[in-house]
């Protein structure tokens, strides 16, 4: 039986660690992180995306009626004509006429973004068809001064060792998550001098990636913008320094969650990194050639819009993820369905709640939601003791790997 083959089959005894006493996150305690989302972030976002078209009448009045249904009502089902109205009506036929809160985090927000884009006919038909709610948010920071500075320091990073680039790089795309905007939306970005990697596994990585090899690496991206343009960077780095033979990027096949990256969003990437100078355009250059020939390759996948764990991702998925020498998952919200969204004791180690997993996986996330496990016993007590908001603030990241 070869190690992949095992890793798929689990060790009962090792994915069970810990679940006794680990309840799902709900929406529905007061003060909580996941409250403060369904009822301050959700809200928001509605105005916001109202505000940033102009849309008929008909869309105003259905952004209307989910704003009434997610603050005061309880969840209705899609309609009967919605094409995925049966996917839904099986992942959610126990919450469905109860509050938003008392839904699982995890299926909550994600069924309040399927039925934000259903207001705005995104899924059509209708003029509307196909257009992203979320792309003047995910645009404005792309042409912004932020990005700008980060794409001029690339220059100085180019005379840096191999080694120092790579670590550079690694923790880049790491700190890029920084930029959700779903999370400005509710507390603007924090302080560098705050940030601290409560896990760090990168010397794990580094070796599962050694140069020279032929290996295949799946990242899977989170965000879009200002996220997504280290993590192209950090890719190139692996196909230029032979860390890898052949980056398959795995994105959204539609908007889901504020700013999460899809095709057009990597293609916005690299157009931005081809029109700049220097280092920048040179390797915007080098990804765009890498699209032509076949060792950057973009995939998508129904079920990374599904509100569910990877415990539970298809067949299909499972063996293009088997088939990576290491599959880098980006994020918070791809760490929840990687590890569960439960609350963890976070001492529970993060290889028990990965041994299901078809082949070895990076988990690469800032902390923006309760959920985390894989700490040291002391790294947790002198968090807790700091008095900080360490989990949902965006100040402390990890970087985690199961090989």
């Amino acid at each position: 039986m070869t190690e992949k083959t095992s890793r798929a089959s689990g060790d009962e005894t090792v994915r069970d660690a810990g679940t006794v006493g680990a309840p799902v996150v709900l929406g529905n305690k007061p003060g909580s992180f996941a409250r403060g989302v369904l009822a301050q972030r959700h809200p928001a976002l509605i105005q916001q995306v109202r505000d940033a078209f102009p849309y008929d009448r008909r869309q105003h009045e259905a952004l209307d009626a989910l704003l009434d249904e997610i603050t005061d009502g309880v969840v209705r089902p899609l309609a009967p004509a919605d094409h995925d109205h049966q996917r839904w009506a099986a992942w959610g036929q126990e919450h469905f006429g109860r509050s938003w809160y008392d839904a699982p985090f995890l299926w909550a927000e994600s069924y309040f973004y399927r039925r934000l884009l259903g207001a705005v006919g995104y899924f059509g038909p209708g003029p509307w068809q196909g257009v992203d709610p979320f792309a003047p948010f995910k645009q404005a920071e792309l042409r912004g001064d932020a990005v700008e500075g980060e794409l001029r320091a690339l220059d100085t990073l180019a005379s840096a060792s191999a080694e120092e680039r790579a670590t550079a790089l690694l923790h880049a795309s790491l700190w890029g998550n920084r930029a959700d905007l779903g999370f400005q939306i509710s507390a603007g970005e924090p302080a560098v001098a705050d940030s601290a990697l409560v896990a760090d596994d990168s010397a794990t990585l580094w070796q599962l990636l050694p140069t020279g090899t032929s290996a295949t690496v799946a990242v899977v991206a989170d965000n879009a913008g200002r996220e997504l343009i280290p993590d192209l960077v950090l890719i190139d780095h692996l196909l230029e320094h032979g860390h890898a033979e052949q980056v398959v990027l795995h994105v959204k096949p539609y908007p889901h969650y504020v700013s999460d990256a899809m095709t057009a969003d990597v293609v916005d990437c690299l157009r931005r990194l081809t029109e700049a100078p220097g280092e920048a355009g040179r390797i915007g250059g080098r990804l765009w050639k890498a699209m032509g020939g076949g060792s950057l390759e973009v995939r998508t996948h129904p079920f990374f819009c599904a509100p569910l764990p990877y415990e539970e991702m298809p067949e299909d998925l499972r063996k293009e993820f088997a088939d990576a020498e290491l599959t880098i998952l980006k994020g918070d919200l791809n760490y929840r369905r990687l590890v569960g969204d439960r609350l963890w004791n976070p001492t529970v180690p993060f290889a028990a709640r990965t041994a299901y997993f078809p082949g070895p996986v990076a988990a690469l996330r800032t902390l923006k939601s309760d959920v985390i496990v894989g700490l040291e016993q002391g790294t947790l007590d002198t968090l807790e003791r700091s008095g900080a908001v360490w989990r949902t603030s965006g100040t402390h990241a990890l970087i985690q790997v199961h090989p």
